[in-house]
């Protein structure tokens, strides 16, 4: 499939769902980085069907999609041998009242590809493998207080994480008083944190990695040194970097094994999965072989369901078989290049900028000022759009092919002489069509204007 042509695409379709799907579904989406507010007014497309690395919406349009699946697709869209294995495991039931044999195979390959780890438990989703995590640390070290990467955007949606966000309507100043926050690559400010709250840090809890900010020398080695001189639970976010930076996360290309590790996103292609892991000792806190009292670890109906774990046992033969992650970062090498020439050629590198770890990279907009900008990014989004190109960042798949690379540096290309214009006016007035996007985790509703600044940039 190709992308339609760059201008007159329609969004009418598009925009009557998502309309209803706002009268019946708060936010107008499941999850608030798919909401309209996220995508340019009118141009929030409705998705009817993908393939590889291409979708289709509701109006006919053709795009290459970029952050498959909020990162999770890694394969590409409807991959034949995932779909085949979830579609078998469906076919000799999906759910039992004991244990089916694809939980013990699932465990079993997990724990080959994550050596740090003793045990694992499956889930749905990250947010209750994170909770479990921070539940499973205090019951260890009978501690209150959860250390996380300030600095990192998001852990769960429980309230032991969301209280730190705008969005904490609802969550108790006392839930929110046992979070509190540490900088990333900034080993002297958890020393802070541990001195200010002697004996009290059940867990630090961070990504190893961004997509953005690699680990400094000696930063993770210092957390796991603080973590066994101060006895508490060093655990590692590892829902993006797991199966993008190798198949056994950023854990297995830093050399520094956590505590704990919380999975998800690309385990399954898109299929709901998710992962706890860690040291016996602490895992089985949440079982049956322990004198000590008793976690409530996770105990969810639909977690060891048959289609997701076979979904994850698929997925795990084909990185046994090519080395996926290599296609990943080569793919998105060709894709940062392309589209960073692109800017050098019309001088605004300054501004705009394809950045981050080959198989999980974004782009980066910044106003005539120089200050990053969300009606720049608006901007950007919409010329992108109108050329067949959807994605909130440039997160690569395995699918995405040279010529998908190709087109969408054309587009780049296209899309940043607009770009250049409203940096030249100082202002995306009569270029920006509707709002500008605003952040997901906000405190109102209302979208964030910011005010344009008639000025040129320098030249």
């Amino acid at each position: 499939m190709t992308p339609t042509p760059a201008v007159g695409r329609s969004f009418t379709t598009s925009t009557a769902m998502q309309q209803r799907l706002h009268e019946l579904v708060p936010g107008g989406a499941h999850t608030y980085a798919r909401g309209s507010d996220q995508y340019p007014e009118g141009m929030a497309p409705v998705i009817a069907r993908g393939e590889g690395a291409h979708v289709q919406d509701v109006d006919g349009n053709w795009y290459v999609e970029y952050g498959m699946g909020l990162r999770s697709v890694t394969l590409g869209h409807a991959y034949a041998p995932v779909v085949e294995a979830v579609a078998e495991a469906a076919r000799s039931g999906v759910s039992f009242s004991r244990p089916s044999v694809y939980e013990l195979r699932a465990a079993e390959e997990f724990l080959r590809q994550v050596p740090g780890a003793d045990m694992v438990k499956f889930a749905k989703n990250g947010s209750d493998v994170a909770t479990a995590a921070v539940r499973l640390a205090r019951a260890a070290t009978g501690r209150d207080l959860v250390a996380i990467c300030r600095s990192q955007p998001f852990f769960s949606t429980d309230d032991w994480f969301i209280g730190t966000t705008e969005m904490n309507a609802g969550i108790p100043d006392a839930e929110r008083a046992l979070t509190v926050g540490f900088d990333y690559n900034d080993l002297g400010s958890v020393e802070r944190l541990l001195e200010q709250h002697p004996g009290r840090v059940a867990c630090v809890f961070l990504e190893a990695a961004t997509g953005t900010v690699a680990p400094e020398t000696g930063f993770l080695e210092g957390l796991r040194s603080l973590a066994d001189r101060d006895g508490l639970v060093l655990v590692f976010d590892e829902m993006i970097t797991g199966m993008r930076w190798s198949p056994s996360g950023a854990q297995g290309v830093y050399g520094v094994t956590p505590d704990l590790s919380t999975w998800g996103k690309a385990l399954g292609n898109g299929f709901a999965v998710s992962a706890l892991a860690g040291r016996r000792e602490l895992m089985e806190l949440g079982g049956l072989r322990t004198d000590a009292a008793r976690t409530f670890l996770l105990s969810t109906t639909h977690g060891p369901e048959t289609t997701g774990l076979a979904a994850y046992l698929a997925v795990a033969e084909e990185y046994r078989q090519r080395d996926v992650v290599a296609v990943l970062e080569e793919q998105g090498r060709r894709l940062a290049d392309g589209a960073n020439a692109a800017a050098a050629a019309l001088g605004i590198a300054d501004h705009f900028a394809v950045v981050g770890r080959p198989s999980c990279e974004v782009f980066v907009t910044r106003d005539h000022l120089g200050r990053p900008s969300q009606e720049f990014r608006t901007l950007f989004l919409q010329e992108m759009l109108e050329r067949g190109i959807l994605g909130q960042s440039f997160v690569i798949s395995a699918a995405h092919t040279d010529d998908d690379v190709d087109r969408t540096v054309e587009a780049v290309s296209e899309s940043l002489t607009v770009y250049a214009k409203a940096l030249d006016a100082g202002s995306t007035a009569g270029l920006l069509r509707g709002r500008p996007v605003a952040p997901a985790l906000r405190r109102l509703a209302a979208p964030r204007r910011i005010p344009a600044t008639p000025s040129s940039r320098p030249v």
